[in-house]
């Protein structure tokens, strides 16, 4: 198993995207050669350096940006051979008007008609072939990582149910083994519960396991530290069920959780470095952003004018970086009147108190636009956990363990919990997005936050998520 960001991910995506990028660049070059076949010097003219290089890195670089933005390198997005066609259709749709926009802007990178259309034509012949030969060679001989759970209980029937749910891993559950003398006989998601007494090293040993998972609720005169030890030096990987749960499934699960895993686990680590430059990226970024949306916030405020009465910015109430209040700004996409005698109150899906226009603003996140001033005042960053409001918070705070750990950093324009999780309108849905913003703060770093970004952008494009 692969991490990155601390999650795992599936080696296969990653040779599938490192493939497919190298088979769209031989489907520009077979474009090429057929485009000046039977003329050797117009060929080697046209994929003169670095011209071409350029406008083959543009090419490639957009058609994958499209296929990742249709889902076709998430592996939650699994699909039938059918859908995946449509899929690399779509892609390929969105791609040209990309293209077509990139072209325009920058002339000099224009591809010939010809070479544009075969290149067209020759990249979903050579992307379908290679997922159908992949997943055949993927079946067939990738190895399977076999993994033991050491524990019996809830906790771990929770991380082998996570475990289960991945199969893009290929990971292979290859036993349990409790360290109490109830499991005799006793079986778990087909396999038997291996019980304490039996020799540790030998399961492993008859399993060809090479990661151990424990997963105890209480370690204390349970966990079998000497034979641990003597796996792992000779490099069988030991690891704590939560860190597993967690980059399994990208949040902190606070039901299994304990306040020791906090402190002993690695991550949560921020240099200076590493907010300073976050800090600048978000001064640059949320200039440039307030600059180039200047047109569109514009055209918002005139709709929400001409929509319905009251104020074009609603100001609210938020809680940021230490517990410091400041106020958020959004274009208003309520009625004026909407918590009128009734105080704060959650969003909901399809609340009937948000205008026509604000319904449109919420669903391509419009109404946020206003909030690049708040990241130029220091108050909030790109990305980040979601501000709340004090109302709520001081509910929160006191029902929910940890919840005021997620104001140790500035609150975001976006955040990780903002783009796994939906709309938060209760205390369930609070205490879940918590857990993925816990997961955040422990990952934090300026890569992770590009890669929020990314899918902050599929998300308001294709308006999931929505209240």
């Amino acid at each position: 198993m692969i991490r990155v960001f601390s999650q795992y991910v599936s080696p296969k995506g990653i040779v599938q995207m490192l493939l497919e990028g190298a088979l769209i660049t031989l489907a520009l070059l077979c474009a090429v050669r057929i485009r000046f076949w039977g003329s050797a010097s117009g060929f080697e003219a046209y994929i003169a350096f670095p011209d071409f290089v350029w406008q083959a890195v543009v090419f490639v670089v957009t058609l994958q940006m499209c296929f990742y933005y249709c889902d076709l390198y998430r592996p939650s997005a699994v699909r039938g051979r059918n859908e995946q066609l449509i899929a690399i259709g779509q892609s390929l749709g969105s791609g040209c008007l990309l293209l077509g926009t990139v072209y325009f802007i920058f002339p000099s990178l224009l591809l010939g008609r010809g070479i544009f259309f075969i290149s067209l034509a020759l990249v979903p012949a050579f992307v379908t072939f290679s997922r159908v030969a992949l997943d055949r060679i993927w079946q067939a001989a990738a190895p399977k990582e076999a993994v033991i759970i050491i524990g019996a209980g809830d906790l771990a029937v929770s991380v082998a149910s996570q475990l289960l749910k991945r199969s893009d891993l290929n990971v292979r559950l290859a036993g349990f083994y409790d360290t109490t003398h109830t499991a005799e006989g006793r079986m778990l998601f087909g396999l038997p519960v291996s019980a304490a007494g039996e020799d540790l090293e030998a399961l492993v040993a008859g399993t060809q396991a090479t990661r151990i998972i424990v997963a105890l609720e209480d370690r204390r005169n349970a966990l079998p530290t000497r034979e641990l030890v003597r796996l792992r030096v000779q490099g069988i990987r030991v690891e704590d069920a939560h860190t597993t749960i967690s980059a399994l499934s990208g949040r902190v699960w606070l039901e299994t959780v304990k306040p020791s895993w906090f402190v002993f686990t690695e991550g949560f680590h921020r240099s200076t470095v590493t907010l300073i430059l976050k800090r600048s990226i978000d001064l640059a970024s949320g200039v440039i952003g307030l600059v180039l949306s200047l047109p569109v916030m514009l055209l918002v405020a005139i709709a929400i004018r001409m929509d319905s009465s009251g104020p074009v910015i609603f100001r609210q109430k938020r809680v940021g970086l230490r517990g410091k209040c400041f106020e958020l700004l959004k274009f208003r996409s309520m009625r004026v009147d909407a918590e009128e005698g009734t105080g704060a109150q959650w969003a909901t899906t399809n609340d009937a108190r948000v205008t026509r226009i604000g319904r449109f603003l919420r669903k391509y996140r419009f109404d946020e636009l206003p909030q690049f001033i708040n990241v130029i005042r220091g108050e909030m960053s790109l990305v980040g956990p979601r501000p709340e409001r004090p109302e709520f918070v001081e509910e929160l705070r006191k029902q929910i363990s940890y919840y005021d750990e997620r104001h140790s950093v500035r609150p975001g324009i976006t955040g990780w919990a903002q783009v796994q999780y939906q709309y938060g309108s209760n205390l369930q849905d609070a205490a879940r997005k918590l857990e993925y913003d816990l997961f955040y703060l422990k990952n934090m770093s300026i890569f992770f936050d590009c890669a929020i970004i990314l899918d902050t952008v599929r998300i308001v494009a294709t308006g999931r998520g929505s209240r």
